[in-house]
């Protein structure tokens, strides 16, 4: 029998993120500099909530380590999960812009390190480098056309569907700019980022391998086929 061989968790530094952030490489050398000034880190342990439904952001969040969950919980208990930030990514500029409350949730599904970037040097990007303006231009749209099809989706689409969207998306460039097709993350994670049971996602995951879309590895999974889930998820 062969070894499966393990999918290591990545993980930047905060100089690492930034270097490979392309908002961050087309600032003018000062910008880059405050911003390096007045960047943080911040650990989350798995569970934790980062952002809380109700309160203000203060911060800009980009993602070292870890994995991030959007979901909104209903007064009941029913929750909706909105899809995952793995690293590498940038998240949260539609509340600072708004400048009104989460209205969701954000939930570290593993212990996870988080870049932040306080909300004055966010406003001040803003209103002094058109590129970033055309960064967060480009990011709110394809976040919202994807919150979009997640709507649909969970109306339209069978479980197995669901979980190849979710998989789809731990891949789109908003949630993964790193391009990654190896992917660690676990079946109980992929569930969650589905928003349906654990049974359910394993059932799928035997489906998607049958049909070589997906190939398991110790601690993760690995797209063959992104083409084809795309596919499905549609």
């Amino acid at each position: 029998m062969s070894r499966q061989r393990r999918i290591e968790s990545p993980s930047l530094t905060i100089d690492e993120l930034l270097a490979q952030s392309t908002w961050f490489s087309q600032l003018d050398e000062s910008a880059r500099r405050r911003v390096r000034a007045d960047v943080s880190e911040r650990a989350i342990a798995m569970g934790q909530l980062l952002g809380h439904h109700g309160e203000r952001q203060q911060v800009w969040f980009g993602v070292l380590e870890g994995l991030i969950k959007w979901s909104i919980t209903a007064r009941d208990g029913r929750s909706v999960t909105l899809g995952g930030q793995s690293v590498g990514s940038w998240f949260g500029e539609g509340t600072l812009i708004r400048k009104a409350p989460r209205e969701s949730d954000l939930i570290a599904l593993r212990d996870s390190r988080i870049a932040q970037i306080p909300l004055g040097t966010f406003d001040w990007l803003r209103h002094h480098q058109p590129s970033f303006n055309e960064f967060l231009l480009t990011q709110v749209n394809e976040r919202l056309h994807w919150f979009m099809g997640n709507f649909a989706a969970h109306g339209l689409l069978d479980t197995d569907s669901l979980v190849a969207r979710a998989l789809v998306g731990m891949v789109h460039p908003i949630a993964n700019p790193r391009g990654e097709c190896r992917l660690q993350l676990s079946q109980e994670e992929l569930a969650n980022l589905a928003a349906v049971s654990r049974q359910t996602c394993n059932k799928a995951l035997m489906h998607f391998r049958d049909a070589g879309l997906v190939r398991s590895e110790y601690g993760g999974i690995v797209i063959l086929d992104l083409a084809g889930l795309q596919a499905l998820a549609r």
